[in-house]
């Protein structure tokens, strides 16, 4: 089911208080009567931790958000009453109604706030500044504040391998995707699926349509829509629904799930998905401040922390490309084959990466070039 529903600020905030997991208990007073001698009396229960997670869209039931809920779900699970775990979803990346949630969040006594999109940076360091005492963690950005620490997933390596895919399955070479806002983070993204299809098929072409937004189901299925009427016969997204998907699945081409395993809403289109694990990370950094060690930072994991991986694949994959696909995950993990080690060019013939030289982190977060094989310009 595609959600595409939008709640006003004022129901947000009262989402704030809705799916909360975990609460403590409360001890029945006891009479003078029957109260133990002051040397015998229980412990005091600690309150539990409150911990806050603030998402650009619906929870649904696939893409970016939902992969991130199950990380929250992850958290309650594993801390039980030691923790209470609040979300608010479909919170707007205006600085304005961010930085308003974020504050009441921390106002209402939660200790640890995850942010889960790029756009509310400005809006956390904001807020962090004002309540040193609480812990914000921020997904994709790239600022930090002795309070504030930022990790992500490197999405660009399930993107890579998704291409790997691609390029074997398409008949026409004519690949396309349905992009989010132009940021290197998606770039970065389309450059790295582009890269995956010509190592495969090297006549293979890219097309992107921008919808500028990260959840907007009825623009991402017009793009997707407008790819296919390009002669487009393999789809990848850097969108939150699952809207490609089933446009795929009704045109009949294939597509790759995002974020999640789309599966359940076009299964013959859907050849693997693109999956982010945010559990590990999550658990991890509750009990770090559970247990005092909490530290801001930088993180950015991938293929081999286990927090991405290309799964949930089409029964009709062919196994020498299944086997292609699981050849050049630990090929990528064990530092053998970096996927952006060149030399690769631009777009325009232009060396980006030299002749075997390997992108670092710092190129890599800074990408805003479309590299050989894709068509077009990035946006300005």
């Amino acid at each position: 089911m595609i959600i595409s529903r939008r709640a006003s600020l004022a129901a947000l905030m009262a989402l704030a208080t809705v799916a909360l997991i975990g609460c403590g208990k409360k001890e029945t007073p006891q009479s003078a009567e029957t109260a133990a001698p002051a040397s015998a009396a229980a412990p005091a229960t600690a309150e539990p931790l409150k911990v806050a997670f603030v998402y650009i869209g619906p929870v649904g039931d696939a893409g970016w958000t939902y992969a991130h809920d199950l990380g929250r779900k992850a958290v309650a699970d594993k801390f039980g009453d030691k923790v209470k775990v609040t979300f608010v979803e479909n919170v707007p990346e205006s600085a304005a109604d961010a930085e308003r949630v974020f504050r009441q969040l921390a106002t209402d006594g939660n200790k640890l706030i995850f942010g889960t999109t790029f756009g509310y940076m400005e809006a956390m360091l904001k807020v962090a500044k004002d309540f040193p005492d609480v812990k914000f963690e921020h997904a994709t950005g790239f600022k930090t504040a002795d309070n504030l620490a930022q990790y992500d997933v490197r999405t660009y390596e399930g993107a890579y391998l998704a291409g790997v895919v691609a390029g074997k399955m398409s008949k026409t070479g004519k690949l396309g995707i349905v992009a989010s806002v132009p940021i290197p983070e998606v770039i970065r993204n389309i450059d790295s699926f582009t890269l995956g299809a010509r190592s495969t098929n090297p006549q293979a072409t890219t097309r992107v349509v921008w919808v500028n937004k990260w959840f907007d189901p009825g623009k991402e299925r017009e793009a997707a829509t407008t790819l296919i009427g390009q002669g487009v016969d393999v789809l990848m997204q850097n969108t939150d629904s699952a809207a490609v998907v089933q446009t795929a699945q009704e045109k009949g081409v294939y597509a790759f799930g995002w974020d999640s395993d789309m599966t359940s809403f076009g299964a013959k289109a859907h050849l693997a998905a693109s999956t982010n694990k945010w559990g590990g990370y999550y658990t991890q950094r509750v009990a770090a401040v559970l247990d005092g060690s909490w530290k801001s930072g930088t993180v950015w994991l991938g293929l081999k922390d286990g927090a991405i991986d290309l799964a949930a694949y089409n029964p009709e994959l062919p196994a020498d490309v299944k086997a292609l696909v699981e050849q050049r995950k630990n090929a990528i993990i064990d530092g053998s084959a970096p996927i952006w080690k060149g030399p690769i060019k631009d777009n325009t013939g232009k060396d980006i990466v030299a002749k075997d030289a390997v992108a670092d982190d710092v190129q890599l977060h800074g990408l805003k070039v479309y590299v050989e094989g894709v068509d077009g310009k990035v946006p300005g």
